[in-house]
């Protein structure tokens, strides 16, 4: 599980092949004891929890970097390492 960015204490991680239990593309966020699945490009939350100023930390980093998440999961549903994503600043 490559880790492709990290700010203010949020890992943000997407899986090599995981297109079968979501069947959508997302990013996996870790933040201290919280674990989300949230959608790319929309934002929306698809499993687990995050507080609510994370959350909208995430959203806003998702919306700068769609255009790099989306081929970044292309890399990652063919099987191969997914690049680094600036962090939100």
């Amino acid at each position: 599980m490559p880790t492709i960015s990290m700010f203010y204490g949020i890992l943000v991680s997407m899986y090599v092949l995981d297109t079968q239990k979501h069947h959508l593309p997302h990013i996996h966020i870790r933040y201290a004891e919280f674990k989300a699945v949230i959608e790319i490009p929309s934002g929306d939350l698809l499993d687990g929890d995050l507080p609510s100023k994370q959350m909208k930390l995430v959203q806003a980093w998702i919306a700068i970097h769609s255009d790099e998440l989306m081929a970044d999961w292309v890399l990652a549903a063919a099987g191969e390492t997914p690049y680094k994503i600036e962090p939100l600043r």
